[in-house]
């Protein structure tokens, strides 16, 4: 398992149900945690975790070697590396998208900004950590985004390209597809949570929380995610001779006139994943490995349980989080009935220095280092019991400038906040 983050700590949970894991680089609070060079690792299966990796062609050397690996080579991780050429492939696979201008100079890109009509989209092309997309009904704000990705004060080379979309309204859903290259199964959907304040206000983060199952979507809509979507997707990618083995996550607006595709990402969602793998009652190894060697096993099931996590972040994010602050209360919110909290920015030392090689999987104190640091995770018979229990055990934890949303899946449950 390459990676370090809460996606990683989970995907490490379920693999491990049925496999022995080692994650790299890991982080403390990851059990089987080992700083180490992945290609010079000797193992069955290699599951690719964040993108970065993936748009770097490392799926494409461990398969140089003869390693079985389930993530996308260079070619087919574009998708998430470059928004525009997502876009086009889109497109021209007849899916159903936002209607679109790439831009790589400002007063193009400010003249087609006056043609659209509120909410403005605005995103960089390259990988931001999902934090380069800028949503607002202000026209002011539309601008001033698209000469800061532009001049690369934002977000560097990822903004030189933007992409600049119509704002579509409805229901976010996120769908996790599972692909061999020619078929695909999908996982349980998912429904997450962006925006870094209650009331989905603030600034784009790279997901506060989420939850599963999603009662407004049933087994009709999932068929057409799948047949009008993501096999579409794979058949214009192996016209291209892209044979695509890895998973796609579909970001998707549940609008009047149907579902639309936000975007495509090449890894599986963070903290969607928190919520959907350990609903997983068949056996995740299993499946990934049928993909990675192109010889899909279609049998998933799951539990009727729900899950929905919350994310507790350090003070600041997204745009500048403070780290070194000592993390209290783990141990209590695991005690928690029902309750898994899944590490991802955390440090063994203050000064945030370690990241990763914990053998103990987080024997000790941890401290903060990163934005995003743990994903409470509550299970329950339903949403309001799973929510329930995640807030209860996030009560448990503190540290100086934690931040955390109170109203992850309170709306699916008649909550307020």
């Amino acid at each position: 398992m390459v990676g370090s983050g809460g996606r990683e700590h989970a995907l490490a949970v379920v693999l491990g149900r049925d496999a022995e894991v080692v994650v790299t680089p890991g982080n403390p609070g990851i059990p089987g945690s080992v700083d180490r060079d992945p290609e010079e690792i000797d193992a069955d299966l290699f599951v690719i975790g964040p993108e970065a990796p993936l748009v770097g062609g490392l799926a494409d050397r461990l398969r140089e070697r003869g390693r079985l690996v389930f993530g996308p080579g260079a070619d087919g991780a574009r998708l998430e590396g470059s928004k525009a050429w997502m876009k086009e492939l889109l497109v021209e696979a007849g899916v159903p998208t936002a209607a679109h201008g790439t831009f790589t100079e400002v007063a193009p890109a400010l003249g087609f900004l006056d043609t659209m009509t509120p909410p403005f989209v605005v995103k960089t092309d390259g990988l931001a950590a999902g934090k380069g997309v800028v949503v607002t009904d202000s026209l002011t704000e539309a601008r001033n985004a698209v000469e800061d990705y532009l001049s690369g004060t934002a977000f560097g080379d990822a903004g030189r390209t933007l992409v600049i979309e119509e704002g579509l309204v409805g229901a976010e859903l996120s769908v996790l597809a599972v692909c061999d290259g020619t078929d695909t199964v999908l996982l349980p959907e998912a429904q997450d949570f962006k925006r870094a304040l209650d009331g989905d206000l603030g600034p784009n983060t790279g997901g506060m929380g989420a939850y599963s199952p999603v009662p407004l979507v049933d087994d009709q809509l999932l068929e057409t995610v799948r047949t009008e979507f993501v096999l579409p997707t794979l058949a214009i990618l192996r016209a291209r001779g892209i044979d695509y083995r890895g998973v796609l996550y579909a970001g998707l607006m549940l609008t009047p006139t149907g579902p639309k595709l936000l975007e495509y990402n090449v890894r599986f969602g963070d903290p969607e994943t928190q919520v959907v793998l350990p609903r997983l009652t068949s056996s995740l190894t299993d499946l990934l490995a049928s993909a990675a060697a192109g010889q899909l096993d279609p049998s998933v099931t799951c539990t009727g349980d729900a899950m929905v996590t919350v994310v507790c972040a350090s003070e600041g994010y997204p745009r500048s989080p403070r780290t070194g602050d000592r993390i209290a209360g783990l141990e209590a919110a695991r005690a928690v009935e029902g309750v898994e909290v899944f590490c991802a920015g955390v440090s063994a030392d203050s000064a945030g220095a370690d990241s990763g090689g914990a053998d103990a999987g987080g024997a000790g104190a941890l401290f903060t280092a990163g934005g995003r640091v743990l994903d409470v995770t509550g299970r329950g018979a339903n949403l309001q019991q799973a929510r329930e229990r995640a807030m209860r055990a996030v009560a448990e934890i503190s540290w100086s400038g934690m931040q955390h949303r109170s109203d992850i899946a309170a709306a699916a449950v008649g909550e307020r906040p």
